[in-house]
């Protein structure tokens, strides 16, 4: 359904900044979903911002991640992101694909007013959304955090035929992928020759057996927003196709390492407050060395084949995640960044 600024894309575009109206044929111009518009093709020097031919902005700013750089409209009304690092035209069309099929599903999410990829980079403008971010602040606000999870969870990982694992939510004719090979591929090259490689691959096939769902990829507290009675789910970028277990633990990894690095004792971290939410060693065991794979060069190096196999062993969810709070811990005291 199309917006009032969705219809503002019909304008005519300047020569060599955008392309195309809607209905062209070209090939760097399509219609992307909720009626916004992707654009292939940034100006140079001296040329506008591509989003402000939309009359998206202008927007303040910058807000510097290590995977996007954000901005929001001065007048309230949007939101800029600009992918940087890993993929980030892959993440791009991720994000705005799943976005529109995560509504199909009834899920509130906010709504792509603009998308493109030039030279100043992959970028897309969503549509605002009302509401308050979900805190870990409190062990009360962790509490709610995790029943929005767990509420969000019924809509987002419905069963679906034919499912196979893969990054995003669109079907691709590619070779079959196993659930623990998908994980596997996550991991630069360089971990193949370490010594907990063979370990993590043997624990990581048992998720083979679970069903194959639509993930959100990155369902930590300050991507859920709540408004009222509605809860609204931000930055899909993430999304993939795999097992339930792994959106449910990247929920617990980030919320304890989140509070350790905000300076939580590891006794006090209310890891009794995610025990509803299914668990898996192996699993955990890889969010944690995905983590580290992503920071320092030298950080992925600073565990063990004992530290990985333990982890990865654990029947107790419990026991688990205090056992990760503590490597966590030690991780943080050997300078790993957060």
């Amino acid at each position: 359904m199309a917006s009032p600024r969705a219809k503002e894309h019909r304008m005519a575009w300047p020569r060599g900044t955008l392309h195309k109206h809607v209905g062209s044929t070209d090939s760097r111009f399509r219609r992307s979903g909720f009626g916004g518009v992707e654009v292939r093709g940034m100006g140079g020097a001296g040329v506008a911002e591509p989003w402000t031919e939309h009359g998206l902005g202008p927007f303040g700013p910058a807000v510097h991640k290590s995977y996007s750089r954000t901005q929001h409209a001065t007048d309230g009304s949007a939101f800029l992101k600009v992918y940087v690092g890993i993929d980030p035209d892959g993440r791009r069309r991720r994000e705005v694909a799943t976005i529109e099929r995560a509504a199909l599903r009834g899920i509130s999410v906010p709504p792509v007013l603009a998308s493109g990829v030039g030279e100043g980079g992959s970028w897309t403008v969503f549509r605002t959304m009302t509401g308050t971010p979900c805190s870990i602040g409190t062990r009360e606000a962790v509490e709610r955090y995790i029943g929005h999870v767990v509420a969000v969870s019924g809509r987002l990982h419905r069963p679906t035929a034919g499912v196979t694992p893969g990054s995003g939510w669109g079907a691709r004719r590619v070779a079959l992928c196993s659930s623990h090979q998908f994980l596997l591929d996550q991991l630069s090259s360089r971990c193949h020759r370490l010594p907990w490689w063979s370990v993590l691959s043997a624990a990581l096939q048992t998720i083979d057996a679970h069903p194959v769902v639509h993930l959100h990829g990155d369902l930590k507290a300050e991507h859920l927003l709540v408004d009222g009675n509605r809860l609204h789910v931000v930055d899909w970028e993430a999304s993939a196709r795999g097992p339930a277990v792994l959106d449910y633990t990247d929920v617990v990894f980030h919320l304890i390492r989140d509070l350790l690095y905000e300076d939580v004792p590891p006794g006090r971290i209310p890891v009794d407050l995610v025990t509803r939410l299914p668990f898996s060693g192996p699993v955990l065991a890889w969010r944690l060395l995905l983590w580290l794979d992503r920071r320092r060069p030298q950080d992925i190096r600073l565990v063990t084949v004992h530290d990985v196999y333990r982890l990865a062993a654990d029947k107790q969810d419990i026991s688990a995640y205090q056992l990760l709070a503590h490597t966590i811990v030690r991780l943080r005291a050997a300078g790993v960044p957060r």
